[in-house]
């Protein structure tokens, strides 16, 4: 499934970090291990759930969603009240297509967790993905309002802001999460993406090429390199005609 929004990923202790759909923008899943619920009763079974974690993070990262799906489905079965596995194997689910399964566990996770920020995140992709946008924004709203610092919900509502035809508010989110200090070359991608579209071509060249810089110091996915440079090529090309 191509991606065209940001999924949100856990970092080593369970908070938030960052979107995906059909697409666009550029994102792989990149799952880090969370906690041990508190359930758990010992050092070594905390070990080990780490462990699992660790796990299923790589399977995504290789894209082998359907082995991070049954590590994380056996997690669950252990502690059905983590909202954060819940939450992790609705995103594979999602990397993979399976959209349905995706919103049930987001849903699950919200139930079990209604300030998990990352889930609301989550969700809105899914929202964004049937093209649902009033929906998707709904959700992005609600992930700000519990993490004004959740970098990748400001990115995301950007890019459907810019959807929506809004780019002045677009460009507003990308500003934000400019200032939050990550994901500096995909907002960069996606702020010039607007100027583009708004025919500020200047402002549209300055951001592609900071993005395309940042993206290479990143060793980013060569997807979002490619879209990226295809998109600088096409705002130059009349000028070089």
């Amino acid at each position: 499934m191509k991606t065209r929004f940001f999924a949100e990923r856990q970092d080593k202790t369970g908070q938030r970090q960052g979107r995906t759909v059909p697409c666009r923008c550029a994102q792989h899943p990149q799952l880090t291990p969370t906690p041990a619920p508190e359930t758990a009763k010992s050092q070594v079974e905390q070990d080990e759930l780490v462990a699992l974690r660790r796990q299923s993070r790589a399977k995504a990262e290789r894209g082998q969603y359907s082995e991070a799906i049954e590590i994380l489905t056996g997690l669950i079965s252990r502690y059905p009240a983590s909202a954060v596995d819940y939450s992790n194997r609705g995103l594979m689910y999602f990397q993979s297509g399976q959209l349905d399964r995706a919103f049930a566990d987001y849903s699950r996770a919200i139930q079990l967790n209604p300030q998990l920020a990352s889930a609301y995140n989550n969700l809105a992709n899914y929202y964004a993905a049937r093209s649902d946008l009033g929906a998707a924004m709904l959700n992005y709203d609600r992930a700000i309002d519990l993490n004004p610092a959740h970098v990748r919900a400001w990115l995301n509502r950007g890019i459907t802001l810019r959807e929506l035809g809004l780019y002045e508010r677009a460009i507003d989110n990308f500003d934000f999460a400019e200032r939050l200090g990550s994901l500096k070359g995909h907002i960069w991608a996606e702020r010039g993406r607007t100027y583009h579209l708004m025919g500020e071509w200047n402002c549209a060249v300055a951001d592609y090429r900071r993005a395309k810089t940042q993206l290479l110091e990143a060793s980013a996915d060569r997807g979002s390199l490619d879209r990226v440079e295809t998109r600088l090529s096409e705002l130059l090309k009349p000028l070089s005609a």
